[in-house]
């Protein structure tokens, strides 16, 4: 999974922020907000995250409305699988991430994971992970 792009991020933090149907307007006025952007720019970089399938769409009048396919913690996570299936030693690459975390993040992980070997199948892992 490829990282989005700075314009693609801004975009996709808004749809995932409103949780509901957004036009590229509303999407534009909120940038603006913080630095200026071209309306044509973000339209553009809004059909390109509807081809690339992170943004479904939906005729509403004249404009379309865009809503997330995939939540922002499937996104995160597809970046974290990525990251570790590039390591030569995933046990090693593992433990430096969770040594780096803090004492929250690892209980919560650690509530995680209890959680997902009770609702496993007795035969281990799912398939693709």
């Amino acid at each position: 999974m490829r990282r989005l792009g700075e314009l693609e991020a801004e975009i996709m933090d808004r749809v995932w922020l409103w949780e509901r149907p957004t036009t590229v307007r509303e999407i534009v006025d909120d940038i603006n907000r913080e630095r200026q952007v071209a309306y044509t720019t973000v339209m553009t970089v809004a059909d390109i995250l509807h081809r690339k399938g992170w943004l479904r769409r939906k005729k509403a009048g004249r404009a379309w409305l865009y809503e997330a396919v995939r939540s922002r913690e499937e996104y995160t996570a597809g970046l974290m699988q990525d990251a570790l299936g590039d390591s030569q030693n995933r046990e090693a690459a593992l433990l430096h991430f969770v040594e780096r975390m803090s004492h929250e993040d690892v209980e919560t992980l650690d509530a995680v994971l209890r959680a997902a070997r009770r609702d496993r199948p007795a035969d281990g892992l799912r398939s693709g992970q």
